[in-house]
C-alpha cells in the first residue's frame, strides 16, 4: 500500500515557524499537483496550499502571506513553510493529491500553537 509520510510538526508560540515535510511515492507525487491539508479538532479537514507539478501555487486566505508551499521533484516531497503561526493554526496536517480520487491518507504531523 502506498504511504505518505508527513514530518516536521511541533509546538509553538504564537508568531514562530515551522517547516512541514511530506515523502510521497512516485505514483502519487509524478505529474499530480499536490497540497497540504488540516483538520483542527471537532472541524472538517481543509485544504490549505496546493502547488502544481510545475509549481504553480494556491492558498486558502487564512494562510496567505504566511505559509509557502513547495516540491523537489527530484526527491518526491513537497514542503510547507509556515511563518507568523496562529494559534488557529493547530491542527493535524496531512499531505495528497488535489485532485480525486485522493491517495490514502498518512498519519500527518501535529502542529499546536500557544498564545
Amino acid at each position: 500500500q502506498v504511504q505518505l509520510v508527513e514530518s516536521g510538526g511541533g509546538l509553538v508560540q504564537a508568531g514562530g515557524s515551522l517547516r512541514l515535510s511530506c515523502a510521497a511515492p512516485v505514483s502519487i507525487f509524478s505529474f499530480n499537483a499536490m497540497a497540504w491539508y488540516r483538520q483542527a479538532p471537532g472541524k472538517q479537514r481543509e485544504l490549505v496550499a496546493a502547488i502544481t507539478n510545475v509549481g504553480s501555487t494556491n492558498y486558502a486566505d487564512s494562510v496567505k502571506g504566511r505559509f509557502t508551499i513547495s516540491r523537489d521533484n527530484a526527491k518526491n516531497t513537497v514542503f510547507l513553510q509556515m511563518n507568523s503561526l496562529k494559534p488557529e493554526d493547530t491542527a493535524v496536517y496531512y499531505c495528497n493529491k488535489v485532485r480525486h480520487p485522493l491517495a490514502s491518507w498518512g498519519q500527518g504531523t501535529q502542529v499546536t500553537v500557544s498564545s
